[in-house]
């Protein structure tokens, strides 16, 4: 059985899974959040909603820069050979709400309508720089996306 490829197993997480762990920093303390996610055919973007009151929200505001994870565990000791982490790394903004972002978000995530068309929702989208794909628990491949 051949390996896939890097890239091939990147689209296969960001298409199959829906949550993400999404980490920001302030002051130098890290802080993490469960988010639904949604990313661009061409993989350079990753797409979320939150409110723009959350600590999330205030965080990306004074650092642009951060993290998000997206895995495919099942959370049995399986996963130590066949879990596949990506972390995605890169520079946060929040966007308008253009048909063409709100459309490939909600194409992923359909039940979050309401969320995303709420006025207090921000629309954020991580240009990424980077992505890190770890698998078989120890097999850790870097993509430069510049």
């Amino acid at each position: 059985m051949t390996a896939k490829a890097p890239e091939d197993t990147l689209k296969d997480i960001l298409k199959e899974q829906y949550l993400g762990v999404l980490a920001t920093e302030r002051d130098g303390r890290p802080y993490t959040n469960l988010i639904a996610f949604a990313a661009t055919e061409d993989l350079k973007n990753i797409l979320f909603v939150t409110p723009r009151f959350t600590r999330k929200y205030s965080n990306i505001q004074i650092s642009h820069y951060a993290s998000i994870m997206m895995d495919n565990r099942s959370n049995t000791v399986l996963d130590f050979k066949d879990a596949t982490v990506v972390n995605a790394m890169g520079v946060v903004k929040e966007v308008e709400k253009v048909p063409e972002y709100s459309e490939l978000y909600l194409s992923k995530q359909p039940h979050l309508k309401d969320f995303l068309q709420a006025p207090t929702s921000a629309l954020m989208m991580m240009e990424v720089e980077k992505y890190i794909i770890a698998s078989s628990f120890q097999n850790v491949v870097e993509m430069e996306m510049k």
